[in-house]
């Protein structure tokens, strides 16, 4: 029997509020994780997490056009042009402590591995290309999707990490970029599994989880039929969903 992974979903104003998720997501874990995507919706005040997290095989966190409330995490004041999803922080940030506590696979991508940090007492940059040094991490609006979410650069492996051996010992992978939030301090239970070469966090696992725990910067969602790191990381993703023994890296 197909086994379900839980996808988040961003509440998207309009006559009435929709929980949205986009497709790409859900195709991943279809193709990639070989598994059926259930999409979670932003409703923490009617939302039973520990009934869901008992008939889930694992957790997707998705990425947004949205960042994550500052307030959350003791930052500055949001600016007026940044868009928020507070109901989906209220929803996503206790949902991933239970996900973990549970010991379910998380996968956590973009906004998802920002809301990972923050749910384990870490915090945000709220403009990664403002900071000194660092390159612009944000796709140009104004181009077609397809080229907003190419390959943008190169992150380095770390050596022994999940993502060098799911990527076959390499020690560098290209990957796209499309945010303007980033890693500030890292929580105290993760370590780095990738990082740009401008010292930006690209990927990060959870030390001290029970099997698959992992947060990507990137969108290997959109690379998924492209990229054979992109497919390994939803594969072995569905493979900690079916209950398979995981790759883990050497502490």
């Amino acid at each position: 029997m197909a086994k379900l992974i839980g996808v988040t979903a961003c509440v998207r104003p309009d006559r009435h509020d929709y929980h949205a998720v986009a497709e790409p997501y859900l195709r991943a874990v279809i193709e990639g994780a070989g598994a059926i995507p259930v999409i979670v919706p932003a409703l923490a005040d009617a939302l039973d997490a520990d009934a869901l997290l008992a008939r889930l095989d694992a957790m997707l966190f998705t990425g947004s056009p949205t960042n994550v409330e500052p307030a959350r995490y003791g930052g500055e004041p949001a600016r007026a042009t940044t868009l928020l999803d507070p109901r989906r922080d209220a929803t996503t940030l206790p949902l991933i402590a239970k996900t973990l506590a549970a010991g379910l696979p998380l996968l956590a991508i973009c906004r998802g591995m920002q809301e990972l940090n923050v749910a384990l007492g870490g915090t945000l940059h709220q403009h990664v290309e403002e900071m000194p040094g660092r390159i612009d991490h944000r796709a140009p609006q104004d181009r077609p999707m397809i080229e907003r979410y190419a390959v943008a650069h190169e992150v380095t492996l770390a050596p022994g990490g999940a993502l060098a051996r799911l990527a076959g010992g390499a020690a560098r992978a290209r990957v796209n970029s499309l945010h303007a939030q980033g890693v500030d301090r890292l929580a105290p239970g993760l370590a780095i599994e990738a990082t740009a070469d401008d010292g930006t966090i690209e990927a990060v696992r959870v030390r001290d989880a029970r099997g698959f725990a992992l947060g990507i910067q990137w969108h290997p969602e959109w690379l998924l039929r492209t990229d054979a790191l992109s497919r390994a990381i939803f594969a072995a993703f569905g493979d900690a969903a079916r209950g398979a023994k995981t790759i883990r890296a050497a502490e």
